[in-house]
């Protein structure tokens, strides 16, 4: 069942796709968490 046709090289994959997913996901997680702190500050100024 093994197909020995194909070998995969470690480190030969392009992984350009998955660099810039992975890079975007950072910058819409640290714009969210930056976005609720800052939500939050003004809600504890508004209540106080």
């Amino acid at each position: 069942m093994a197909d020995d046709q194909h070998h995969h090289v470690p480190g030969t994959m392009d992984i350009t796709d998955q660099q810039r997913t992975y890079e975007g996901f950072v910058k819409l997680t640290t714009r969210t968490v930056i976005a609720i702190i800052v939500a939050l500050i003004l809600l504890a100024l508004v209540n106080a």
